[in-house]
């Protein structure tokens, strides 16, 4: 039996706008230190899954791109989808290649796009999460033990003790208010992490079993037809076709430093902060400035007197926002003329 990861390294370019763009999404950037998100994901998996195990997959467009990041993935094992469709049927690809290749194999899934503090606990983790996957024949997520009541991501609530740290799944709960968040937190719930593991042998028997938007079509993976399996297939989150709808799920708890970087507010909690409370990268100057986000990758920016905004020089574009509402960059570019969404320069 061989292991296996899987990266998915897809990205429209709305979160980092100006920063990113469709050529040039987040985790082509070097949000939470000096290499691009996309690099250091794979760089984190050494002495856990080797090089040529490691399987990427993004949209056709980026295929170069991250090619020309990853020198240590071979060329082949860098997948590009005829067409976004959410990672449910990326999964389902990334998985056939695996079991392709190895009739044994199982695979641990996770983004590109994540900081994550602690390199070794992430490689111990997701050995965790591999064992008990191969062990006890089920579905496995791992749940970041929370440092924060947090809103915006989803929770796992830990059912029966299945061996160890690991447990069944109660139910999973889709980003709760400040209260319930509390409430969760108190009662033992994890963050869902969007990190998985399977076997391939369970995760294409429960996509038989659960996953309607998806099995009718295997068919056309195993004849080698990507482009028509990308094109029958219902877009859907492996979160909803297989974790929520499967009997077969377990959690193992991560306690490594996590982040998914979801937005320009994010950068406060991944990267140095001064004495006022902000980040500032480029060449950028602050006075009398609390809780700002300065990022000045292609001009001087000065920002005098303001508390909690988003101030963003790049690709010839300034963007200049409160932390609260970079949340909503993707309502905002969908009324951007596009020479400007793409950048001026």
């Amino acid at each position: 039996m061989s292991r296996w990861a899987a990266v998915l390294a897809g990205g429209s370019g709305t979160r980092f706008w100006p920063l990113s763009t469709r050529s040039k999404p987040k985790q082509f950037l070097p949000l939470a230190g000096d290499r691009p998100l996309l690099a250091a994901s794979v760089a984190r998996l050494a002495g856990l899954i080797p090089g040529e195990r490691i399987l990427v997959v993004t949209g056709a467009p980026l295929v170069e791109e991250t090619r020309r990041l990853l020198p240590d993935v071979p060329p082949e094992n860098v997948l590009g989808e005829p067409r976004p469709a959410s990672t449910s049927p990326a999964l389902a690809w990334a998985t056939a290649v695996a079991r392709a290749k190895d009739p044994g194999a199982s695979v641990l899934s996770l983004h590109a796009d994540w900081y994550v503090g602690d390199a070794a606990a992430f490689r111990e983790t997701g050995a965790r999460a591999l064992d008990v996957a191969e062990e006890h024949d089920v579905l496995v997520t791992v749940g970041i033990v929370p440092s924060r009541p947090e809103q915006g991501y989803g929770y796992i609530q830990p059912g029966d003790r299945l061996a160890g740290d690991a447990r069944r799944v109660d139910r999973f709960v889709e980003k709760p208010d400040a209260e319930r968040a509390h409430q969760l937190i108190e009662g033992g719930a994890l963050w869902n992490s969007g990190l998985f593991a399977w076997t391939a042998t369970r995760f294409f028997a429960e996509t038989e079993a659960v996953a309607p938007e998806i099995a009718p079509h295997l068919p056309l993976l195993a004849t080698g037809d990507v482009a028509g399996f990308f094109a029958a297939v219902t877009p859907i989150a492996v979160d909803i076709s297989h974790f929520e709808r499967s009997t077969r799920v377990a959690v193992v708890p991560g306690a490594f430093p996590w982040d998914d970087v979801g937005t320009w507010s994010a950068l406060t909690r991944v990267r140095m902060v001064d004495a006022d409370g902000n980040v500032i990268v480029g060449n950028a100057i602050s006075r009398e400035t609390e809780g700002c986000i300065i990022w000045a990758e292609d001009g001087p920016v000065v920002v005098d007197g303001v508390c909690d905004l988003v101030v963003v020089r790049a690709n010839g574009v300034t963007l200049v926002t409160t932390r609260e509402r970079a949340a909503e960059l993707k309502s905002l570019l969908d009324t951007v003329p596009d020479h400007i969404r793409d950048g001026a320069s």
